[in-house]
């Protein structure tokens, strides 16, 4: 990797496996606590999870372990990396940008740690246009405006069952207003600023789901896009929603069909399902 820069992101960024390495970039788990036992979040199946939160167990997530970070950036120093670019969920949402600086501290090449600001595929696409530039022989600079860009331009809308699981684990900011209303209207979410924050509201779950398509249309205004279906446990109704997504975008440049990172389901939900809007 000589002259080259590094990407690292962690794995609330939702990038398939298979994107991540083709592009190399480096993702750090965050941790999972089922009861006593907490497992990076890699280590725990989908299911076990989705089940665990539907039995209402006790379930909780973490940072990553400052290990990761240090042994991430010194992987990518030893095979050649002049500098690094850690770029992260944001820190109003996680404590993972501020462990990323403190381990960047202690590394032997720089690295210029980014709060995005965001999470999802809004931050994975941002971090796979990053390691474009990158791959292209672009130096630290060039990869930090190529993640500004993507990131400035791109929305996360997000469909849950329900509020509970992002109250229980103390994410819901400014949606926390919806949490008076009654069961059969379902919430839209979308990041604001770093935050949770409401989008709209829906008498049930397929109507909810019909606005969150219509809203997606509406944010890629015309322009070249990449689109992500997101879900967590929620396999058939994302599917559905891919279908409309396509049949009313077929110019989108990518769709990208994903389960989401387990770090986000956990204060999701089972029943999560999110479309990020990534202009190119």
């Amino acid at each position: 990797m000589p002259g080259r820069v590094g990407l690292v992101t962690d794995s609330t960024s939702s990038l398939p496996a298979t994107l991540a390495a083709q592009w190399g970039i480096t993702v750090v788990p965050t941790q999972i606590r089922i009861g006593e036992h907490v497992r990076s979040e890699h280590n725990v199946p989908k299911d076990v999870l989705v089940r665990a939160l539907q039995e209402n167990m006790d379930v909780s997530t973490s940072a990553p372990d400052p290990a990761g970070f240090q042994w991430a950036y010194e992987d990518l120093a030893a095979r050649g990396a002049d500098e690094i670019v850690s770029v992260h969920i944001s820190s109003k949402q996680s404590e993972t940008y501020e462990i990323a600086r403190r381990a960047a501290a202690g590394s032997r090449v720089p690295v210029h740690v980014v709060d995005s600001g965001t999470t999802g595929m809004s931050l994975g696409y941002a971090v796979l246009a990053a390691a474009r530039v990158a791959g292209a022989g672009g130096g630290a600079h060039r990869v930090m405006d190529a993640l500004a860009r993507r990131i400035e331009g791109s929305a996360e809308l997000i469909y849950v069952d329900t509020l509970d699981y992002l109250r229980k684990g103390g994410r819901i900011g400014a949606a926390a207003a919806m949490l008076g209303s009654a069961l059969s209207l379902k919430p839209l979410l979308t990041m604001i600023n770093g935050q949770v924050a409401p989008l709209a509201r829906a008498l049930g779950s397929e109507r909810a789901l019909r606005k969150l398509v219509d809203t997606a249309v509406e944010k890629a205004n015309g322009r070249t896009v990449d689109i992500a279906i997101e879900h967590f446990g929620a396999e058939a109704r994302a599917g559905t929603v891919a279908s409309r997504v396509k049949a009313r975008l077929p110019a989108a440049r990518e769709i990208t069909f994903t389960e989401v990172s387990s770090a986000l389901g956990v204060h999701l939900g089972p029943g999560t399902v999110g479309i990020t809007v990534s202009p190119t």
